[in-house]
């Protein structure tokens, strides 16, 4: 007996075995024939194609896309594939619930048609502030999200993503090309976060913010490049801009070299005024060849006597080759420092009708290891601008301007410890100023062909100081216009 029921026990152990071998080689062999099909078959979770899209490219998935949308499951899940839609997928938060757009990296949405591919609307009305919020804003609305998507468009008016009267949207891996807009932003939106994204060849803008009132947003890590009309825009809407970040991105090329001028950061204060914000670790290049093309562009209104664009630091970039690197007007309280210039083919900085402006130390170079070296002018030329500070900066072989660096009638400047070299006509040029203090720079041309160099020029003013300086060349100054002292003529 006992012999026997060893031999039943090693039957069942072997017959088992095979089962499990073969269950396994079943499972295995199902999964590399169709992985999609698996996975869409033994997940719990609903992706698109359960109601009804195909993904192939052809067919149109509009109406699937919509109605998971409309099924309130929150989670829309985009298996690999190509999605081609005609109309928008809109998305009402208050009705459908929080939503959660998720394409792995691996799908990708063809909108045919105009307008954007997918629109969010939310009915936030309140600030950032958590007593402002309504419960069903809480419940219903928080932290829209797409992760993951390539979005291209198929018609000459199609968008990306828009978006209007949300809190938190949050918008990461997004992938937007050969669109018109990239991000648009509108009306009314609180606490925005744009990262990861690529925002590459659309014909309009990256990321619009379109006459919106909008505080809190946060663009981090970003490419936005070949964009026609601009690569990040603000105009300002009732209510304004406020706490705009835009940190450690890529944003190059975004300027139409047919089309109106722009500029890779472009902010317009319009009717609420852009405020409370910061540029900083970016490279910001291209092209020069667009017409008045800037990198970093500041248009405040000139009604009035207070700028409405104001409180902005610009800091630790790198821009290069475009008509002005940084262009502000009608602006005040920008502190700029610690940037890398070239190539600025008209002006590094070009400062116009703006007041509490600082400059610290950036430097200014030609590099002439670029092509193009011999054709930027560069320089940095103040005009009608009151109480700013000038300090630390290196100018560097300015060519065919007045000077290296230009105040026109200003008012109350402290120029100090800067270094200005071998720049064509002069170092510095003062014109119709008052009460400027030059202090501890030292202003050389030690070019071995240039003959007799100016280091200053100070041809109109009063009540001004020249005082502590190392000059390496003339210094020429209007009667009566400054005070002279402890000075060092080099040359």
């Amino acid at each position: 007996m006992h012999y026997y029921n060893k031999i039943i026990w090693i039957f069942a152990l072997v017959f088992f075995l095979g089962l499990a071998l073969i269950g396994y080689r079943d499972l295995t062999a199902n999964a590399l024939e169709d992985p999609e099909k698996k996975q869409t078959e033994d997940s719990f979770a609903l992706t698109v194609l359960n109601f009804g899209a195909v993904g192939d490219g052809k067919a149109d998935d509009t109406e699937a896309i919509q109605r998971a949308v409309d099924s309130r499951i929150g989670d829309i899940r985009f298996p690999k594939g190509i999605y081609r839609i005609t109309r928008t997928i809109v998305i009402e938060l208050d009705r459908v619930g929080p939503v959660s757009i998720d394409g792995s990296g691996t799908a990708r949405i063809v909108m045919a048609g105009a307008g954007p591919a997918l629109k969010f609307i939310g009915t936030h009305e309140g600030t950032a502030g958590p007593s402002t919020f309504k419960e069903n804003v809480w419940q219903n609305q928080r932290m829209p999200t797409v992760d993951g998507l390539e979005i291209v468009g198929e018609h000459p008016e199609a968008v990306g993503i828009e978006v209007t009267g949300t809190m938190q949207a949050t918008f990461t891996r997004v992938f937007v090309h050969r669109a018109l807009h990239g991000i648009h932003l509108t009306k009314r939106n609180r606490n925005v976060i744009i990262s990861e994204c690529h925002l590459y060849h659309n014909s309009g803008i990256g990321i619009f913010l379109d006459r919106v009132n909008l505080h809190q947003i946060n663009i981090t890590n970003c490419h936005i490049s070949y964009n026609g009309a601009g690569g990040i825009v603000v105009h300002s809407g009732p209510g304004g801009v406020r706490n705009l970040q835009i940190c450690g991105c890529d944003i190059e090329g975004n300027m139409d070299p047919d089309g109106p001028p722009t500029a890779n950061v472009l902010i317009e204060g319009f009717s609420g005024g852009v405020g409370e914000g910061t540029i900083a670790g970016c490279t910001l290049q291209h092209t020069h060849s667009a017409p008045n093309s800037a990198n970093i562009r500041f248009i405040g209104s000139a009604e009035g006597n207070e700028p409405n664009v104001k409180n902005f630091s610009i800091a630790d970039n790198v821009l290069s080759d475009v008509s002005v690197n940084i262009d502000l007007q009608h602006a005040r309280g920008v502190t700029i420092m610690g940037n890398t210039m070239w190539r600025g083919y008209s002006y590094d900085i070009l400062v116009e009708n703006s007041s509490n402006i600082i400059v610290g130390p950036n430097i200014f170079d030609r590099n002439p290891s670029y092509n193009g070296a011999s054709e930027n002018e560069r320089g940095v030329l103040f005009r009608d601008c009151t109480d700013c500070i000038l300090s630390g900066m290196q100018i560097k072989d300015v060519i065919h301007k007045r000077g290296g660096l230009v105040l026109e009638r200003c008012r109350r400047f402290n120029i100090k410890g800067c270094s200005i070299y071998n720049c064509e006509g002069c170092g510095i040029i003062l014109d119709d100023v008052e009460h400027i203090r030059v202090s501890d720079c030292m202003i050389l041309d030690y070019r071995p062909e240039v003959k007799d160099p100016i280091a200053l020029r100070l041809i109109k003013g009063k009540n001004n100081m020249v005082v502590g300086n190392l000059f390496g060349g003339k210094v020429e100054i209007a009667p009566q216009s400054a005070h002279i002292e402890d000075n060092y003529y080099g040359y």
